[in-house]
């Protein structure tokens, strides 16, 4: 068989064997580990208590109990804290009472001390010190709702997600510890109340309440198991009798969850997280073949980070008759033969020793097994020969990927399903089956509810994801229509309705590129009814128009008024001869105002000219030197005769 597939029979290497039994003793069935905690390792308890007026008992115990709940954490581990928080309901209808007095004080009449209904209150994030907790605890009021059922998932998800304000440390084990006497409201029963916003598993706290908690449904019960997952969170359920069997089969679907009968009074809240924390168990190896190479797991209790690297080989072949020589030609002549297995010398690795460190010096080829230098091999695997040999998970697959960055265990759950039980995981990302879709694979293909009355999906501006639409950026669901923070078409396509309808305007030497944007229009003699849109063209005339758009992000319709509105043209021949014959009327009002200033002249020096007159006197006598005038005529003719 082994030539057949290509073997030279130089390289076949068949020894004889011969078996000779001495002993036969069964392998053993099982081997046991024992789990401890280090001492000294951080313990993060957060106390989530529900405030509903059925637990004013409760809450008088817890009152008494901060001196007990430190000396509990004192006899587990040194670098222990406790915050505090406190959930009722939704304050709607038909979850508590909307009257406005109602709201201020839910409780019963005869009841002094009473806080205003709320949802979810942070009271008090992670402190070790004892008065504070005390103190901020003493402070707190019962309150009340409508109906039996709490709001305890919504306390639960925000606890697990708003992690920087409840002040969880990193590398500590995380408790949440929820005592109640009744049961849970569960995505879904938002509807009630018109919320059908689902939850979205993110941190919404001001002021220490939880803002989103009217307008967002209550979580599913496999979104808050695959927070506390994420988050690493341990819950623990202290529940009244009455309500232990509704919380044990809340437990089997959120790992690592616990669940504990309350006293009446609440009293023994202590010995349920003492008892909830020490846990101890066994783990069962078992190997059903044999094993040809060193196999690795990684093994842990839940709740705790830290994780043991558990590695294992099999003896199933007695001892090997192995060859002497130490560099054998099996081995590259750099290693000896070992039971079939090359046992490389120093500074060479690899099947058959190929691989020799002193080409690179370990360090590179220890790089080569770093992602973005990060943790060689993601703390998955082994780097043999600057390539990642990655380990076996728990549930039997095995890390893969250049790194051993890939798995198939951690993806997105839904109802406590991986992929919600209609996908694969692949490298931590859900791929759907091809009628599912969403993160988790939690919803069926549907775009029924993302469809416009024309028919279209989300207007084509948005994609249709788990039958809602998912608008691109400024547009409004439910089908993306309005974008109220988008600049009006009345604006930006003014230059193009020009262009289109009169040929004018800057875009007129390339209008079909530039205003592809406006797939259609024509031109009419009349506007439908409404407030038209207007622009001024180069001629400052006023082109009215209506612009519609119609499915995709820059698709419009448009109506263009064929008259336009225009500001009349001066007459030329009355301005010219307007101005002339003006020209003429003030030159001839100038000379007759000369004239005028020159007669008015004239007549002043004439009356001067008189006055000076009368003013004079002259002598009667005559003048001795005048002689009348003497006129001597002779007659031609006249002879004298």
């Amino acid at each position: 068989q082994l030539e057949e597939r290509g073997c030279m029979g130089n390289d076949i290497i068949s020894p004889m064997n011969t078996l000779t039994v001495t002993k036969n003793t069964a392998l053993s069935t099982n081997a046991f580990l024992d789990f401890r905690r280090v001492e000294g390792y951080p313990v993060d308890l957060y106390y989530l208590m529900d405030l509903s007026y059925s637990m004013e008992d409760d809450l008088r115990s817890i009152k008494t109990l901060g001196n007990e709940l430190f000396k509990a954490l004192q006899g587990i581990t040194k670098q222990g804290r406790i915050g505090f928080g406190s959930f009722v309901d939704k304050t709607v209808l038909p979850f508590t009472n909307t009257n406005p007095e109602k709201l201020k004080k839910p409780c019963e009449e005869k009841e002094l001390f009473c806080q205003p209904a709320f949802g979810y209150r942070h009271v008090l994030s992670m402190t070790e010190n004892k008065a504070d907790f005390n103190r901020e605890v003493d402070k707190q009021r019962i309150s009340g709702n409508l109906d039996s059922p709490e709001g305890t998932l919504d306390a639960i998800m925000q606890a697990a997600v708003c992690g920087d304000r409840i002040g969880w440390r990193n590398s500590s084990t995380r408790l949440i510890v929820l005592t109640t006497d009744d049961g849970f409201h569960m995505a879904g029963d938002g509807k009630l109340a018109g919320i059908l916003e689902p939850n979205d598993e993110r941190c919404y706290m001001d002021k220490q309440l939880y803002t989103k908690s009217n307008d967002m449904d209550y979580p599913s019960v496999g979104q808050v198991a695959s927070q506390l997952e994420k988050n690493n969170i341990q819950p623990i359920f202290a529940v009244t009798k009455n309500m232990e069997n509704v919380y044990r089969e809340l437990s089997r679907m959120i790992p690592k969850s616990e669940v504990g009968v309350l006293s009446e009074d609440s009293k023994n809240v202590v010995e349920l997280i003492q008892a909830a924390y020490n846990v101890s168990f066994n783990v069962t190896v078992t190997a059903d073949e044999c094993i040809d190479r060193e196999r690795s797991f990684l093994i842990g209790p839940l709740g705790i980070k830290d994780k043991l690297k558990v590695s294992l080989s099999t003896r199933c072949e007695c001892e090997c008759d192995d060859p002497k020589e130490e560099n054998h030609k099996d081995c590259d002549r750099k290693g000896k033969v070992n039971c079939g297995m090359c046992s490389c010398n120093a500074g060479f690795v690899g099947q058959k020793c190929e691989c020799a460190i002193g080409e690179k010096d370990e360090s590179s080829l220890r790089a080569a097994c770093r992602k973005d230098n990060g943790t060689e091999c993601e703390g998955r695997g082994d780097c043999v020969c600057g390539i990642c040999q990655c380990y076996v998970q728990q549930g039997g697959s095995t890390y893969y990927g250049t790194h051993c960055e890939c798995e198939n265990e951690s993806c997105e759950k839904f109802q406590n399903k991986l992929c919600g039980g209609n996908g694969k995981c692949r490298c931590k990302i859900c791929e759907c089956n091809p009628e599912y879709e969403g993160t988790a694979c939690q919803c069926k293909k549907s775009d029924e509810q993302c469809r416009t009355p024309s028919g279209s999906v989300c207007s084509g501006r948005g994609t249709c994801q788990c039958n809602q639409c998912k608008c691109i950026e400024g547009y409004q669901r439910p089908y993306c229509l309005t974008c109220p923070a988008c600049q009006t078409p009345c604006i930006t396509k003014g230059k193009c309705i020009e262009c289109l309808g009169f040929q004018t305007g800057p875009f007129s030497k390339n209008c079909s590129q530039t205003c592809k944007s406006i797939n259609e229009f024509e031109m009419v003699e009349t506007l439908p009814p409404g407030k038209p849109c207007d622009v001024r063209d180069v001629e400052n005339c006023r082109v009215f128009f209506i612009i519609k758009q119609l499915d995709g992000e820059d698709n419009y319709f448009a109506q263009i008024l064929k008259t336009r509105e225009c500001p009349e043209l001066p007459n030329i021949y009355a301005i010219i001869g307007g101005s002339i014959a003006g020209v003429a009327l003030i030159g001839l009002l100038i000379l007759l105002i000369i004239k005028a200033i020159l007669y008015m002249r004239d007549v002043k020096e004439f009356r001067r000219f008189e006055n000076e007159q009368k003013k004079g006197k002259w002598t009667p006598g005559d003048n001795p030197l005048f002689m009348n005038a003497t006129t001597t005529v002779a007659n031609p003719t006249f002879t004298g005769e």
